[in-house]
């Protein structure tokens, strides 16, 4: 029962995570952040292998699976570090996330809750095809909903990489308590006997 419940656990953990790498993909996706999105597609795939992995009692892909949660919290305690701007990162390197290949910006910017985002005619900043907006009144800055995105994501990954890690013990206890390849061997089982003398008895009619 407990190896059930272990295993029901980590279902559960990683649906939470693929839902959340969904929908972190789209808005991504629709604010052109293209080093996220690539992270988000790795995780992605390496959600549903844990998920295989955790239906099959395939061990090694769990502890795959683990491995990339470590990652996984690496790169978002990064995003989160990018958006507060510790140290040297700064949000003005566009570069880290678009790859420099555009201007945008988190989604967040432009769409939060309560923001009002006002054109700005006639500047001369403005590269080509691109405007110049200013956003106001917004409830939540962009950046706080980048890093709460971040800390669920690497809340997730926690427990994931523990019920990963306790899910994979188990299935490899199991495999060394039978050795399917062996057969009963590994039990001690011994086939009958055959006796090559026989023992006659009368028969009496």
């Amino acid at each position: 029962m407990g190896k059930c419940d272990g295993r029901c656990t980590l279902m559960v953990i990683c649906s939470l995570q693929l839902v959340a790498a969904l929908q972190r993909q789209v808005f991504d996706f629709l604010g052109y952040q293209w080093a996220p999105i690539l992270a988000n597609f790795l995780h992605i795939m390496a959600v549903i292998l844990g998920m295989f992995g955790t239906v099959q009692f395939r061990s090694r892909y769990l502890i795959f699976y683990a491995v990339w949660l470590v990652l996984w919290v690496g790169w978002n305690s990064f995003i989160i570090c990018f958006y507060l701007q510790v140290g040297h990162l700064s949000q003005d390197r566009d570069f880290l996330m678009t790859f420099n290949t555009s201007f945008h910006r988190s989604w967040w910017m432009e769409h939060g809750p309560g923001c009002l985002v006002t054109p700005v005619l006639g500047s001369r900043i403005a590269p080509d095809d691109h405007h110049v907006i200013t956003v106001s009144g917004c409830l939540l800055d962009y950046q706080y909903i980048e890093v709460l995105s971040s800390a669920l994501q690497i809340l997730l990954a926690l427990f994931g990489f523990v019920y990963a890690c306790y899910v994979s013990k188990v299935f490899q206890d199991d495999e060394d308590s039978f050795d399917f390849i062996g057969g009963f061997d590994s039990y001690g089982y011994q086939p009958p006997q055959k006796s090559s003398h026989l023992q006659l008895q009368p028969l009496y009619t």
